[in-house]
């Protein structure tokens, strides 16, 4: 696919500097694109790399002030609008199969909606029901009772235990779990673990997006609950009775443990980890690999394990580096104190 430039303009309602009649056939990273490619520029230290990069344009922010001599849309949000782009060169993989696919398995009481896909394979469980336009790819496996939205999206090899509720415009990747059980075991007067029964659901809210390899588990009794427009990275661990709010974002190996409440608008970076029982309020940062032991307030931003103020770890990290000099002057000082005789 080939595009002008200034039509590209016009779609993001962006603001050119350079020639509309460049042709463009795709999208690039600012150091790997080619002079028929278009790039972007969200982050200030990568400037040095508009000046030499063999971009055809590149997406910058509406206060981009530098002079440069390749053609440049000025834009409020480079990163969002460039995924607008991209997906305009972007080929959606044909549909091979519409409606349900002849190899799947049916339960007599399943209740389909209108123009539901379900490919290859799959298995649906008894009194499950599935919204319109929703798409199931193969492999999947739906447990009983299930509920499903509408125009949701579940890609091969997911799996949804008994009694999931998924809402409407869910996209849940490769690989996923959703309702396994949660971890729960006594100890017998032998030693020996009881399994703990986990009786409870998984409630998925609207416009969540569960990456790959996720695993969320039911509650042992009541709900793990995700909350509307939050976002969840691949490889995630939620344990039983977890609540998260809306529009959250939960990165790469993540791991909540159970019974944890966490906020709206909440960014717990990779690898952050959160014992069980906490409350993590709205608003929070959690940097990469923090360890949160502790309730974290509203608006907080931390890190470090354990995690505490990010400023504060900062400072304390800083301080660590003036140890070695610190231990070199009390050295000198215990040998004057030696020479001048004092105790």
């Amino acid at each position: 696919m080939i595009m002008k430039l200034g039509e590209i303009a016009k779609k993001i309602n962006g603001t050119l500097i350079g020639d509309e009649n460049l042709n463009i056939k795709g999208v690039n990273s600012l150091s790997d694109a080619t002079h028929e490619e278009i790039s972007f520029l969200s982050n200030k230290k990568y400037n040095s790399l508009i000046k030499i990069t063999k971009a055809a344009a590149v997406l910058v922010p509406n206060d981009f002030n530098l002079n440069v001599s390749i053609p440049i849309l000025k834009v409020d949000s480079p990163d969002r609008v460039f995924s607008d782009v991209a997906l305009l060169f972007y080929k959606k993989p044909p549909v091979e199969f519409f409606g349900v696919h002849p190899s799947v398995v049916l339960s007599d009481d399943v209740n389909l909606g209108k123009n539901v896909t379900i490919g290859p394979n799959c298995t649906i469980n008894g009194s499950v029901s599935i919204g319109n336009d929703t798409v199931i790819e193969s492999n999947v496996v739906i447990g009983f009772g299930s509920k499903i939205g509408s125009n949701t999206h579940l890609y091969p090899s997911v799996s949804l235990r008994e009694y999931t509720e998924i809402g409407n415009n869910v996209t849940i990747h490769n690989g996923s779990v959703i309702g396994a059980d949660g971890f729960g075991y006594s100890t017998n007067s032998d030693g020996t673990k009881k399994k703990i029964a986990q009786i409870g659901v998984v409630i998925v809210g609207d416009d969540v997006e569960i990456g790959a390899n996720v695993t969320i588990d039911r509650a042992r009794f009541g709900k793990t609950i995700i909350g509307s427009g939050t976002k969840i990275d691949n490889l995630v661990q939620i344990a039983h009775n977890v609540e998260i709010g809306n529009n959250s974002i939960l990165c790469g190996q993540v791991g909540i443990a159970g019974s944890c409440k966490i906020g709206s608008n909440t960014i717990l970076a990779g690898q952050v980890g959160v014992t069980g029982h906490l409350e993590v309020g709205d608003n929070v940062i959690a940097n990469a690999q923090s360890g949160i032991t502790r309730d974290i307030l509203s608006g907080e931003h931390v890190m470090g394990m354990p995690a505490v103020n990010h400023m504060k770890y900062n400072k304390g990290y800083a301080g660590m580096f003036k140890l070695d000099g610190l231990r070199q002057k009390v050295r000198i000082l215990e040998q004057l104190v030696k020479k001048l005789g004092l105790k």
